[in-house]
């Protein structure tokens, strides 16, 4: 699915819209959801009071966007960067992580996860059933948050770093691809220069160590046998997940899962504009 994904997305890159680098800028940033023709003039998109556009949209000046992912997984912090970037105070960069980590469709994603790894039996201290099934909801879900507010506003708040997204959208699919994927280790301050993004990489690596040590199974008993020859009891357990090999495993895979999730964000416009038929 991945391999068609980015093939569809190699195919629109092909022809996509010079724009500038995420590290340049010159005008008011403006969301992937409230792009305006840029022979538009300014008095066409007039906003109500509450700072939004006749459509709904959210103001240019806002930073962040209203944008999902194939039209379901939320995206708001994934904005372009075809102008002045201005950076995010430390109750915007709260508030946006919340309004995706607490939107509705989250409730389905986790439950996904969670039937998943119910038909894997991973992490079998959890065991089988319904309890079980619910723990691992749980543990979904709280992974989830607790790596989303590390990653996009605990550490960014305190290390004065920009967790939002800025799409290249210039250049061929190797170029773009790349550019995606070195946001992992890349990122840019709130003073607008390049940094080395601590805020992905330790805060995936606190947030695997806080999970796991905190709710994920210990060593747990999962059933007893007994030899009927010698009436000899032999208990059977699940061995800890709480372990410094089980963190480092939970920590590459998070750190994995947001790389790809980069370069999805970055040909997400392109595949979009396909699917919707809409020109350049």
């Amino acid at each position: 699915m991945l391999s068609m994904l980015f093939m569809a997305a190699f195919c629109a890159g092909q022809s996509s819209p010079q724009t500038p680098d995420a590290g340049q800028s010159a005008q008011p940033p403006a969301s992937q959801t409230a792009q305006t023709d840029p022979a538009q003039k300014p008095s066409q998109n007039k906003k109500d009071d509450q700072g939004k556009d006749k459509s709904g949209q959210e103001a240019v000046t806002s930073g962040t966007s209203k944008d999902r992912l194939f039209f379901a997984l939320p995206n708001f912090l994934t904005v372009d960067a075809n102008g002045k970037i201005i950076p995010l105070t430390a109750g915007q960069k709260f508030k946006v992580v919340a309004r995706g980590t607490f939107d509705p469709v989250q409730i389905v994603w986790y439950a996904a996860l969670s039937g998943i790894s119910q038909a894997d039996d991973s992490e079998p201290g959890f065991k089988q059933g319904w309890a079980a099934y619910g723990k691992r909801y749980g543990a979904y879900a709280a992974d989830g948050t607790i790596e989303n507010f590390f990653v996009g506003a605990i550490l960014p708040s305190a290390l004065h770093q920009d967790p939002r997204f800025f799409p290249k959208a210039d250049g061929g699919f190797a170029k773009r691809a790349e550019y995606a994927v070195s946001r992992i280790v890349v990122t840019r301050g709130d003073s607008g220069h390049r940094e080395f993004n601590f805020s992905e990489i330790f805060g995936a690596g606190l947030a695997s160590a806080i999970s796991t040590y905190s709710y994920h199974p210990r060593r747990t008993l999962i059933s007893e046998t007994t030899n009927q020859t010698t009436g000899v009891v032999t208990l059977n357990y699940a061995p800890s997940d709480r372990t410094l090999k089980n963190t480092a495993s939970v920590w590459g895979s998070q750190v994995g899962y947001d790389t790809i999730t980069y370069v999805v964000k970055e040909f997400w416009p392109d595949i979009r504009r396909k699917i919707k038929k809409q020109p350049h």
